[in-house]
């Protein structure tokens, strides 16, 4: 059985971008009928809201979108690179920071940022990261793919940061697709009554076919 798929959304403290982020995605993964092959998470890069639930404003506007949402916040830990397939930063400054947190280069290049993907993204080979384009580990990347935080704004703000999630999440979606397995379609077993009961039924003549 292949392992799956393992990817991290970060923000600062994982309540209010990265959360929001993770819904989306799950939700994208269902929709394709990949939720079985990819495994989501959200954390943050600071611990100050640790044990804390999404800020309301955030589970609002997912409710809004029709997005489910259940979420306990949590900090990213270097550790964590070992398992994880793609670390997804919301912003320029999570992106440096968990580069720098990254034990290897190989990890570093693990941590792509989200909005990268709204560009149209091309995906790497399916045993290493899943490059955005223009996103190598190196600095360079622009402020302009920041999404930024809406936790000092309005309402509106959060509406404005689910719009960008979700443009982006199609391009990660179709980025991540492009490394998975082809899917194996099992077909649907036939209960033993069903069995038995064909067995007992009389076969039916078969008509020859007219010449």
């Amino acid at each position: 059985m292949t392992a799956p798929f393992r990817i991290c959304f970060v923000c600062t403290g994982n309540i209010c971008r990265s959360p929001m982020a993770e819904s989306v995605f799950r939700a994208r993964l269902t929709e394709a009928g990949l939720d079985g092959l990819v495994e989501v998470d959200s954390a943050g890069t600071g611990g100050w809201h640790e044990g804390d639930g999404a800020d309301p404003r955030t589970v609002a506007v997912l409710r809004a979108g029709g997005y489910e949402h259940a979420h306990t916040a949590r900090q990213f830990q270097a550790s964590w690179f070992d398992h994880l397939d793609l670390v997804i930063a919301l912003d320029s400054g999570h992106l440096h920071e968990l580069r720098r947190l990254a034990p290897t280069a190989r990890d570093a290049a693990k941590v792509q940022l989200l909005r990268a993907y709204g560009t149209g993204a091309v995906a790497g080979g399916a045993s290493g990261p899943v490059p955005a384009p223009g996103s190598g580990p190196g600095p360079g990347l622009s402020d302009d793919l920041d999404v930024p935080d809406p936790y000092y704004g309005g309402f509106e703000r959060f509406e404005e940061c689910l719009e960008m999630v979700e443009t982006a999440s199609e391009g990660l979606l179709a980025a991540i697709s492009a490394t998975l397995p082809a899917r194996t379609v099992v077909p649907a077993r036939v209960p033993d009554h069903d069995h038995r009961r064909a067995a007992q039924e009389p076969q039916q003549p078969q008509e020859k076919e007219s010449a």
